[in-house]
């Protein structure tokens, strides 16, 4: 009894410890992680290797599939080229078994110590992420440890190492425990431990865990499989790929066992480091084998879960989702993006209402009234709801500022939606009543719709690239803009008193030049936002 609650014990630390470094590595590089995988979905092996590398380094398959999710939903990347880098996730996933295949002894001591000193005694919150790193990797270890000390007595009990031999004889008892251990842990890695333990403590036979391994990749889709259930279509078909991967290696490998045991005898003298060795060639060729038939993966995967293009039209956001509260770094990632999506719509919206104005287009003004129900508007409310949830979590102070300062900027870019609105309004009434502008009029206001902007289109490439010159940029700009806003009233009101222009523009002429300006005025607070972070 004793002996199974250690091995409980360990395997508890063990989960706790790779949540651990998966979270320390996460705040580390996960923005890094999703640049990076912006980049290489052009080409399936770069992507292949992409999902190898990170996923070796970040420790956590969520956080890259929570990120490919979001570009699938924006039509960034397509179900095929995240096939690719789930095949080069099967292969990062093994760095695991293979770094506690290894006895590190006291050192395990050394790293609790370290990540111990970055939590407590540096006072910085971003230092402490290197601590969660440092201690998680030592909890890892102390629970390998407690799980192997806790086999060596029980493999002394005689119907205990009666039922693990019998497990190297009866492969597909190893692959009934691998499933139903990794359907109760939820995690494949924890399993894989599990097993090189018991290959540190002579516990098991290589064929059996090669049997466990196999059953860890179906117990794997189990849970997978329910998951699935609760997300949209395009995150489902990246799930349903993920487990056609893994049930076909499976299948591809369970004939073959005996064979692939004897080969794997050869690759190392010490059991736990053959059971870290087939579980990594196991997952290598898997992905090999299957690389070439990724777009058929795709269409078993789209066919299972396919796209109902109406309820995609229904839904208002195209970037953030709820599943990316798991990884904070890829969720602010895709706030962002979703903030400069409404911030390209609110663009068009001044475009389309000052045209309207000038040309008495009541279609144009049309456009922009639908344009701020159908979209300026749900996905402000969705984008700021989202926000609120995610500064509730568990945050960096970089990521914290940075959800901030997107809560604080979508304000400002709902506000500008709100003035282009008005000004097609405006535009509504000149139309109808068929207000007179003067040719003087029609010049300065063309003028001055055009430097705001431009001016709004700069503060929003500065916040996309942090760019804090052209914030700068933003700012003089701005005081620039207000001067001539200044004039052009100036000017307006001279026309009225000498008569080239009639009284009853003024109050549609002066009423836009003024909402130009506070346009200009948004724009300044954004390169200012992007200046103080």
């Amino acid at each position: 009894m004793i002996g199974l609650v250690q091995i409980l014990g360990g395997l508890a630390l063990f989960l706790f410890g790779i949540n651990m470094l998966s979270s320390g590595i996460e705040k580390l590089a996960g923005e890094k992680i999703q640049e990076w995988l912006d980049k290489v979905t052009n080409n399936r092996i770069k992507s292949a290797v992409f999902g190898s590398v990170a996923t070796a380094l970040v420790q956590s398959s969520s956080l890259i599939m929570v990120t490919m999710i979001g570009l699938i939903n924006a039509n960034l990347m397509t179900v095929e080229q995240a096939i690719s880098v789930m095949l080069g996730q099967e292969i990062g996933t093994t760095m695991t078994a293979q770094i506690v295949s290894f006895h590190v002894g006291d050192f395990r001591l050394i790293f609790i110590i370290a990540g111990l000193i970055f939590l407590e005694f540096f006072p910085k919150r971003d230092w402490k992420k290197f601590g969660e790193i440092l201690m998680g990797l030592g909890i890892i270890f102390v629970g390998m440890g407690f799980m192997s000390s806790a086999l060596d007595s029980l493999i002394e009990i005689p119907w205990v190492a009666n039922a693990l031999l019998l497990l190297g004889r009866r492969s597909w008892l190893g692959i009934l425990a691998g499933t139903v251990l990794t359907a109760i842990t939820q995690s494949s890695s924890a399993v894989s431990s599990l097993v090189v333990a018991m290959g540190l403590s002579q516990a098991i036979t290589l064929r059996g865990a090669i049997g466990i391994i196999l059953g860890a990749n179906i117990g794997t889709c189990i849970t997978g499989l329910i998951a699935s259930l609760k997300l949209s279509p395009t995150a489902r078909q990246a799930s349903i790929a993920q487990i056609i991967i893994n049930i076909s290696g499976v299948l591809i490998f369970l004939p073959f066992i005996t064979p692939f045991a004897n080969l794997i005898q050869g690759t190392s003298g010490i059991l736990a480091r053959q059971i870290a060795n087939a579980h990594s060639i196991f997952n290598v060729a898997v992905s090999v084998i299957l690389f070439p038939f990724t777009k058929q993966i795709a269409s078993i995967a789209k066919s299972f879960a396919p796209v109902d293009p109406q309820k995609e039209k229904q839904k208002a956001t195209s970037y953030i989702d709820e599943n990316q509260y798991a990884v904070p770094s890829v969720a602010i990632n895709e706030a962002s993006r979703e903030l400069l999506r409404l911030g390209e719509v609110t663009s068009e919206m001044i475009t389309l209402s000052c045209q309207a104005l000038l040309e008495k287009d009541m279609s144009k003004a049309e456009r922009v009234l639908r344009l701020e129900d159908d979209i300026v508007d749900p996905v402000s409310r969705e984008l700021e709801r989202f926000l609120n949830t995610l500064m509730r979590s568990v945050l960096s102070n970089a990521q914290q500022s940075r959800s901030f300062q997107i809560k604080n900027l979508l304000v400002d870019i709902e506000r500008v939606g709100d003035m282009a609105e008005d000004i097609a309004q405006f535009a509504q009434d000149r139309a109808i009543t068929d207000i007179p502008f003067s040719d003087e009029a029609v010049e300065e206001f063309e003028h001055l719709w055009h430097y705001a902007l431009s001016t709004y289109r700069l503060s929003l490439q500065a916040f996309r690239d942090k760019d804090h010159e052209l914030a700068k940029e933003v700012c003089r700009i701005e005081s620039e803009f207000d001067n001539t806003y200044l004039i052009a009233r100036q000017n307006h009101i001279q026309r009225l008193e000498t008569g080239c222009c009639q009284p009853k523009a003024d109050v549609v002429y002066t009423e836009t030049l003024r909402l130009l300006e506070r346009i200009s005025d948004h724009a300044d607070n954004i390169g200012i936002s992007v200046l103080q972070n």
